[in-house]
């Protein structure tokens, strides 16, 4: 993984966590929250994607759209879901 990958799914994931957010009203952690819960969920996804689908499809072959693509989808679901997941585990620990 490169440099270049990393930092189009860490922006990708806080985008998808920033929008998971605006969708999940109830489970929001803030824009600050949202974006770094974002920008790690997109570094993992991004990571597992190219574990999944080998590094040539997941940007380690170079920066054609094929891999370009491949790192903000991965970076954005995986910024939304960490996000949501944060979110939903805050919301059920604040009211207990």
């Amino acid at each position: 993984m490169d440099i270049i990958s990393l930092l189009i799914q860490a922006v990708s994931g806080a985008v998808g966590g920033n929008v998971a957010g605006a969708a999940m009203k109830d489970n929001t952690l803030g824009v600050i929250g949202n974006s770094l819960a974002g920008i790690v969920g997109g570094g993992l996804g991004g990571t597992i994607l190219q574990a999944v689908m080998g590094s040539t499809a997941a940007g380690g072959g170079g920066m054609d759209m094929q891999s370009i693509l491949a790192n903000v989808g991965g970076g954005g679901v995986g910024g939304a879901i960490l996000m949501a997941i944060i979110g939903i585990i805050k919301n059920k620990m604040a009211k207990t």
